[in-house]
C-alpha cells in the first residue's frame, strides 16, 4: 500500500504503547515521538507534526482521565483524529453533476504526469456512468497532443486538439463548444506545463480560465516533490481558483506523506491520489479511509464500493442465483477473472480488508497474477459453449480435447492442465457455499448486522479473490476479532 512504511512505524508505536504495564503521560510521551519521527521520516513539515504532537496531548490529558477508562483506546483516537485533521482541509469539492456538461480543467508543472492523471480521471468517472471527452490546450510540449491521442485511445475516450492552431485558450474553447453541442457530460481541459512556475504558464493558465469557464480546476502535484508541493499549490491557487488536488506517484516514494500534508494544507482537497502508471491505479482520496488503511484497520466502505463498481446491482440477482444453485462451469469462472480484474491491483483491494494490508500480496505478485488470469482466459476463450457451460469435470479428461483447446488458444498444455485445477479448487469452494441467505441489494447494506454482512460480501466477492483471502471461513474469522476489538470513529476497527 501507498506510505505502507509509514503506517506500519505509527501501528508499531501504538502496540508499544498497549506493552507498558502503566500507560502514563511518560508512556504517551514515549509513543509520539515514535510517532513524530516516523512523519518525519515521511517528509511531513515538522511544524504539523508538532502540531498533531500538542493536539493530541491537549485532547488526552492522561492525568485527568477517570479510573478505569481505556487509556490506549483514548490515545489512539485521538492520533487517527489527528491524522484525519492533517490530510483534511473539510473543504468540499466540486461535485459532478448529471445532465450539465461538467468542465474540468487541469493544471500543473510538466513532469507531474498530468496528461495521465487527465486519462485516470476520465476512465474512472466512465466507469461510474459519465460521457467524459478530453481536450489537449497544451502546444507549449512537443508531443503532448499525440500522448494524449493514445491515451483516449486505449481507454475509449473522444479527444480533441489542433497540430495547426498555436494559441491554446482556442484550442479549449473550441473543444468546449464541441463536446457541449454533443452532449457530452464531463469535459477535461488539459493544460500545460513548465519545468518551473514562471510567469508565462500563469498567463496562460488565466486565458485558459476565461475562455472555457471551467466548473472546476485541479490541480496536479508529484507526490515525490514532498514539503515543496505546499509552494507549488499555493502559487497556482493565487493564479486559477484551484478546486481540487491530485497528488501523483505515491507508489514508493518516501516523500508522499510530505506531498500530501503539504497540499492539504493550503485548503485545496485531494480528490484522488495516483498509486502507479496504469490506468486503474488510481484512487479516491477520504481521508478518514485513507487513515485506516495506513494503520492497518481496513476500509470495509471503499472495499464494498469496489465490489459494487465490479458486480453493477442490476447484475447481483443473476451472480446470486448462480450461486444459490451451486453449480460451477468455466464460464463463471471467466466472469469473475474478469471482475478480479476490474478490480485493480490485488494489493490495494486487500489493503482495505481489516487485518489484511496490501503487505499480503508479495512485491511484483500482482502483475503475475493478472498475467496468469489473462492467459487463462485466453484458453477458455477457445473452448465451446458446451465446454463452457459443462457442469461435469470428466468432459476435460479427453486428451484429444484438452489439445485442441491448447492450440486454439495458443497456450502450452501444462497451462491448461494448470487450469483445470484451478477450476476444480473454484468448484469445490463454489459448493461450500452453496445454501448462503439472499442478497438484499446494495440500498439495504447499512442496515446489516456485522455478521449478515459477512455473509453478503461472501457472496459478492469473486471466487479467486475469496480464495486469495483464505476462504469464507478465514472472512468470518476476521469478523469475530472486528467484533471484539472496540472500534474507531466511523466503524473502524480498533488497534491491537
Amino acid at each position: 500500500m501507498v506510505l505502507a512504511e509509514l503506517g506500519s512505524k505509527i501501528n508499531h508505536a501504538l502496540r508499544n504503547m498497549g506493552t507498558a504495564s502503566v500507560v502514563d503521560e511518560q508512556a504517551l510521551d514515549a509513543c509520539l515521538k515514535e510517532i513524530a519521527t516516523a512523519l518525519i521520516q515521511a517528509d511531513v513539515n515538522i511544524k504539523m507534526v508538532k502540531q498533531l504532537r500538542d493536539n493530541v496531548k491537549r485532547q488526552v490529558q492522561i492525568e485527568d482521565l477517570a479510573a478505569g477508562l481505556n487509556k490506549k483506546r483514548v490515545i489512539e483516537k485521538a492520533v487517527f483524529s489527528e491524522l484525519c485533521s492533517m490530510l483534511d482541509p473539510s473543504t468540499e469539492p466540486y461535485e459532478l453533476k448529471k445532465g450539465k456538461s461538467n468542465v474540468v480543467m487541469f493544471v500543473g508543472l510538466q513532469g507531474n504526469g498530468k496528461t495521465t492523471t487527465c486519462t485516470k480521471y476520465a476512465y474512472a468517472n466512465k466507469r461510474k456512468g459519465y460521457r467524459p471527452a478530453m481536450i489537449c490546450a497544451d502546444t507549449f510540449r512537443a508531443g503532448a497532443f499525440d500522448q494524449l491521442k493514445q491515451n483516449c485511445t486505449k481507454a475509449g475516450i473522444p479527444f480533441y486538439g489542433s497540430y495547426t492552431e498555436t494559441d491554446p485558450a482556442a484550442i479549449a474553447q473550441a473543444g468546449v463548444d464541441r463536446f457541449r453541442q454533443e452532449k457530452y457530460d464531463l469535459i477535461i481541459v488539459d493544460t500545460s506545463g513548465r519545468h518551473k512556475q514562471e510567469d508565462a504558464l500563469f498567463e496562460e493558465m488565466r486565458e485558459i480560465e476565461e475562455a472555457v469557464q471551467p466548473d472546476c480546476i485541479v490541480f496536479v502535484i508529484d507526490g515525490s516533490v514532498g514539503q515543496a508541493a505546499y509552494d507549488q499549490a499555493l502559487a497556482f491557487k493565487k493564479t486559477v481558483p484551484v478546486g481540487a488536488v491530485i497528488v501523483t506517484k505515491l507508489d514508493g516514494h518516501a516523500k508522499g506523506g510530505g506531498a500530501l500534508s503539504a497540499v492539504a494544507a493550503t485548503d485545496s482537497p485531494i480528490i484522488y491520489i495516483g498509486t502507479g502508471e496504469h490506468i486503474d491505479q488510481f484512487e479516491h482520496f477520504e481521508a478518514k479511509s485513507f487513515v485506516s488503511r495506513l494503520l492497518g484497520l481496513g476500509d470495509w466502505h471503499g472495499f464494498m464500493d469496489k465490489i459494487t463498481d465490479v458486480i453493477p446491482e442490476d447484475q447481483q440477482p443473476d451472480l446470486i442465483e448462480k450461486l444459490q444453485g451451486g453449480t460451477f462451469t468455466m464460464r463463471i469462472l471467466y466472469e469473475q477473472y474478469a471482475n478480479i480484474m476490474k478490480m485493480g491491483p490485488m494489493s490495494q483491494v486487500m489493503s482495505m480488508i481489516p487485518g489484511l494490508g496490501g503487505d499480503i500480496i508479495p512485491k511484483g505478485a500482482d502483475e503475475a497474477s493478472h498475467e496468469r488470469m489473462k492467459h487463462f482466459m485466453t484458453v477458455m476463450d477457445s473452448m465451446t459453449d458446451a465446454e463452457l457451460d459443462a457442469t461435469d469435470m470428466k468432459i476435460f479428461q479427453e486428451e484429444s480435447r484438452l489439445r485442441r483447446i491448447a492450440m486454439g488458444s495458443g497456450r502450452p498444455a501444462r497451462e491448461v492442465g494448470s487450469l483445470m485445477q484451478e477450476f476444480k479448487k473454484m468448484s469445490m469452494m463454489w459448493g461450500k457455499m452453496k445454501g448462503l441467505k439472499g442478497f438484499s441489494g446494495k440500498g439495504g447494506m447499512s442496515a446489516l448486522t456485522q455478521r449478515q454482512n459477512i455473509n453478503q460480501m461472501t457472496k459478492m466477492l469473486p471466487p479467486g479473490l475469496l480464495n486469495q483471502m483464505g476462504g469464507a471461513g478465514a472472512l468470518q474469522n476476521l469478523m469475530r476479532q472486528m467484533e471484539s476489538g472496540g472500534g474507531f470513529p466511523g466503524g473502524f476497527p480498533g488497534l491491537g
